[in-house]
């Protein structure tokens, strides 16, 4: 049995390096004098007491020795990190397994455990994903012999707990993947210091690499090695008992001393440079009196009372927290009640009181002085000044208008004959069927009346109802009128409505802002009763431009916002019989956005375009090129308008004083 010590040695640590070989060397003396004398001695045994040893089967009992142990059980399973892990049972105690590694390959020889021949196969473990990849079992001689191969960088360990002989094998990170392979080269056995020390550290451990090599030793033994490797003082409790087996290359100490201590169901308590070292049930059952003790003490306090003076909350808010609180040491009420069991529960003890004063915002807190402490130091954390949030809204209304209209007219009317015997003709349209209209208009003409009096009801109905200018012709010749009128019309308009609400709110609290106005209208209910005449109510809508938003500052300086903004507005009423009803247009958005402090943010639009096109002809005449102009009117029209919301949220800092 050996124990080395995996760092380079260094003159300071040389004494006690050969003292730690010494003791290893020792112990391993004494462990194999112990197996001999053993192994001599139980055969005798038998013989006085009469007893036989059962043979085990698949083994012929010729040829078995009386206490001989065989493997049972060979189990592979996947641990943590990626690590494999195979477990040996041993249908007894005392087995003395061997574990070398060499290159990829790991061996293990249990020279004094028969292998049945069902187990004697070999086992593809490559679905583990661990670097095993295969397992060989086989026997050697009287023993048990069983071959790992490994794919990768990895480093082995092992450790024997009862009947079960435990091999790890996990892997190493890869950055030290090349020193360790050159340590390997220069050494021919272990693994690197450095490449250790990175694997132990990944797994949380930072303990000076050791090698344990043990056959069957006490647990105190390896526990004042680990003492000795890692410089602290470790106590062990007189009910740590037994014996282990490791074989440990360049481990942490401190993860070998867990090792140990999870193979014989101990724990480990810590203070200073001081272990502690007892099996869990006892460790528990110390901090477990412990505890009751502190408790037993603090029901015997003297109650102490103190008023907190809150600021900037609600005290009772506060109160309602603190007294919802799962497993508040009250019941509720004005008072806060108190409890019935001697355990601590939530914020106050089974004692303790908490009163809130509405009027003065006070809380009034009865309880153990180290109870009062620690709910002063709460109050205070709650109760302070929040940031504040400006919150500037801006709803863009514009809209581009484009309009033009092209139109002719054209009239004629006359007459001929003698006074007695005079016949008319005419053309507009207000001329309609009727002769005698015709016939009055070329008598006006003919009597001097004005020629644009005269031809303006003959002209065709297909000129621009509005011109913005016009051009006219007539002709007069004979009795005959003729009139010609060009009219056209451009018309184009630019809006913009801007609306600019704004609000300041505290952090997480919800503000709104409204404006506007009710609008009324008339509606019509039935009356009850036997009455059939009807009854007219006069209802309202709103008609608002309204911002709602809650904002929350988040830890690195941002606002979150969920708002909701709406503008309406009234385009115009609808007649009906009974009066006029409003038509609303309505604009809103309601959304949830993450802005910047400062920064100007659109939040929603809208974009509407209207290209149309009209033309008004008379049948036929309208058709004829270049002279259909006269009998037809051409309009066009654009119509652009956009809606934009804008946020711009503000950050107001209050700082406490």
């Amino acid at each position: 049995m050996t124990v080395n010590n995996a760092n380079n040695p260094r003159p300071a640590r040389r004494p006690m390096l050969l003292r730690t070989a010494g003791v290893g060397i020792a112990v391993g003396a004494i462990a194999a004098f112990s197996a001999v004398h053993a192994q001599e001695a139980m055969p005798q045994a038998a013989a006085v007491a009469g007893q036989s040893v059962a043979p085990t089967p698949n083994v012929d009992p010729a040829k078995r020795l009386p206490g001989a142990i065989e493997v049972s059980k060979i189990d592979f399973k996947r641990g943590e990190g990626g690590a494999g892990r195979l477990i040996l049972s041993f249908s007894g105690e005392g087995a003395s397994p061997d574990l070398r590694s060499v290159g990829s390959t790991v061996t293990i020889n249990v020279g004094n455990a028969e292998l049945p021949s069902s187990l004697q196969r070999p086992l593809n473990v490559t679905d583990f994903a661990t670097p095993v990849q295969r397992i060989d079992a086989r026997s050697s001689g009287a023993g048990t012999l069983l071959t790992l191969d490994t794919k990768g960088n990895y480093e082995s360990m092992a450790y024997q707990t009862g009947s079960d002989y435990i091999v790890e094998i996990v892997p190493r990170a890869a950055t030290a993947s090349t020193a360790a392979a050159d340590t390997d080269r220069s050494m021919g056995a272990g693994r690197a210091v450095g490449a250790t020390s990175s694997a132990g550290s990944s797994r949380g451990y930072s303990g000076r690499p050791v090698t344990f090599n043990f056959q069957d030793v006490p647990v105190r033994t390896v526990l004042q090695l680990v003492a000795e490797e890692s410089g602290l003082n470790v106590v062990a409790a007189d009910t740590v008992q037994g014996n282990v087996t490791l074989r440990l290359i360049n481990v942490p100490w401190d993860q070998a001393l867990d090792i140990v201590l999870q193979a014989k169901g101990l724990d480990k308590r810590r203070s200073g440079n001081v272990i502690w070292i007892a099996p869990q049930a006892e460790i528990a059952s110390y901090e477990q009196a412990k505890e009751d003790a502190r408790i037993e003490l603090e029901n015997r306090v003297d109650l102490v009372t103190e008023y907190v003076q809150v600021n900037y909350h609600n005290a009772a808010q506060i109160f309602k927290a603190l007294t919802e609180a799962k497993g508040i040491g009250g019941q509720g009420g004005g008072n806060g009640g108190s409890g019935g069991n001697s355990n601590e529960n939530g914020f106050l003890s089974p004692r303790g009181r908490l009163v809130a004063d509405e009027r003065t915002n006070t809380l009034m807190i009865s309880d153990i002085p180290k109870k009062v402490a620690q709910m002063r130091e709460l109050i205070k954390v709650i109760d302070r000044p929040v940031d504040q949030v400006v919150i500037e809204a801006r709803v863009v209304i514009a809209t581009d208008t484009f309009a033009r209209e092209l139109g002719a007219r054209f009239g004629i009317s006359g007459a001929s004959g003698k006074d007695g015997d005079r016949s008319s003709v005419g053309y507009g349209g207000d001329i309609g069927s009727s002769g005698s209209n015709a016939q009055s208009r070329s008598d006006a003409l003919m009597n001097g009346d004005s020629m644009f009096d005269v031809t303006r009801s003959l002209m065709s109905n297909l000129g621009v109802q509005n011109p913005a200018g016009s051009v006219a012709l007539s002709i007069l010749n004979a009795g005959y009128a003729l009139d010609v009128e060009l009219s056209a019309m451009q018309e184009e308009g630019r809006g913009e409505v801007i609306s600019n609400p704004r609000v300041v709110t505290s952090n997480q609290r919800e503000a709104v802002i409204r404006q506007g106005q009710e609008v009324g209208y008339v509606t019509i209910s039935p009356q009850q009763g036997g009455n059939s005449i009807p009854i007219p109510n006069v209802q309202f809508k709103d008609v608002l431009l309204e911002l709602k938003v809650t904002p929350t500052i988040t830890h690195d300086g941002r606002v979150f916002l969920n708002m909701a903004i709406k503008k309406d507005e009234v385009e115009g009423f609808t007649d009906t019989s009974i009066g006029s009803v409003p038509q609303i247009a309505k604009r809103e958005v309601n959304t949830a956005i993450l802005v910047e402090d400062g920064q100007t943010v659109v939040v929603g639009g809208v974009y509407e375009f209207r290209d149309r096109s009209d033309i008004s002809k008379v049948p036929f005449l309208g058709d004829i090129p270049f002279l259909g102009n006269l009998f037809k009117k051409k309009g066009r029209s654009k119509d652009k308008a956009e809606l934009l919301i804008m946020v711009t949220p503000k950050v107001l800092r209050v700082e406490q004083r």
